[in-house]
């Protein structure tokens, strides 16, 4: 117990004399809150804090977002990538609509579109001070080194038994400040590599710290084999206006999205010169694309479509076409 009351002490203490000063950390507004936290999901803070403020400027309220067309919702978020998250936001916004407001309890909140236990967590406790420690990457590292526990953090079993130290740790009268310092001392402080242990608020109770073994933990034995994939953008250029294609609403991912054709798409096309290649990387899928310059005409069908440069900000494009044609150039402003 003493332990306990200990880690939270010392956490909101340090907390409570400086951090980040980030746009989501000056309001208890649940909607502003749970949009944060839904873009922060595999993004970095600094990343985020312009589609963050774009993306409320834009729909203020829940009730606007809900209102909002799906393919504007995806324009603004365009960039971010995982776009699942803005179709769940999205979808989860119209049931918060429907029900009159945002819910209150944990329950309810977890059982909304895209929220799993972290992101309720998050929101309750920050918005609502419900008694619940979050759990991401940045904690589990933290549990692993202040418990110098060398369990593999892949495994259900671990993440479990690490959830329940969080909640240990949680102080239930602060629990949304607790869980802020949380994760700002993970995101910090305690570092994936070189963690700063000379200024950690939890270094007197690190047992990693005084064994030596920090830089070892967290251990995760589970790796997904990375699968390189590569291919050819083409920007096709007409009166000042790009050819791009439309993916299908059934595609698995990015369902509606604008891209730039392939030479597949545009087997007719004549290929200009190469403009250069990007990189793009989705969770362990690492694209390697060749950007060339083609002429081609309109193709029969649905699916393609010219867009002046201006509109480009008005559509959901894809990230590796923003990539290709910002190579190519061609700059625009969401």
């Amino acid at each position: 117990m003493a332990a306990r009351h200990r880690v939270s002490g010392l956490l909101l203490a340090w907390y409570a004399r400086g951090h980040r000063d980030l746009p989501w950390r000056h309001t208890r507004d649940p909607y502003a809150i749970w949009v944060s936290e839904i873009m922060l999901q595999q993004t970095r803070a600094q990343a985020v804090i312009p589609y963050y403020r774009r993306f409320l400027e834009r729909f203020p309220t829940v009730a606007a977002l809900a209102a909002a067309a799906e393919d504007d919702v995806l324009a603004l978020w365009s960039g971010l990538g995982y776009y699942s998250r803005a179709r769940n936001l999205w979808r989860a916004a119209q049931r918060i609509a429907a029900a009159g407001g945002f819910p209150r309890e944990y329950a309810a909140i977890r059982a909304l579109p895209g929220i799993g236990d972290y992101t309720a967590a998050a929101v309750g406790s920050i918005a609502f001070d419900l008694p619940y420690a979050v759990l991401d990457g940045n904690v589990l590292r933290v549990v692993a080194r202040v418990e110098n526990d060398a369990s593999d953090i892949s495994a259900g079993r671990t993440r479990e038994r690490f959830r329940e130290i969080a909640q240990q740790w949680l102080d239930a009268r602060e629990p949304g400040h607790f869980n802020q310092a949380l994760m700002e001392l993970g995101a910090t402080v305690c570092l994936p590599r070189n963690p700063l242990c000379l200024v950690c608020p939890l270094a007197t109770c690190c047992r990693a710290r005084l064994e030596g073994t920090a830089a070892q933990l967290p251990v995760k034995l589970r790796k997904t084999a990375a699968v390189r994939l590569s291919g050819t953008l083409l920007v096709v250029r007409n009166r000042g206006r790009i050819l791009l294609r439309q993916r299908d609403a059934g595609a698995s991912r990015m369902a509606g999205f604008w891209d730039l054709p392939s030479p597949e798409d545009l087997p007719a096309a004549e290929l200009g010169e190469r403009i250069g290649e990007i990189r793009h990387t989705i969770t362990h899928h690492h694209y390697s694309l060749e950007v060339c310059s083609a002429t081609a005409s309109l193709p029969d069908g649905e699916g393609f479509r010219w867009f002046k440069i201006a509109q480009l900000a008005e559509i959901p494009v894809s990230t590796t076409a923003r990539k290709a044609l910002q190579l190519a150039g061609i700059v625009y402003k969401l």
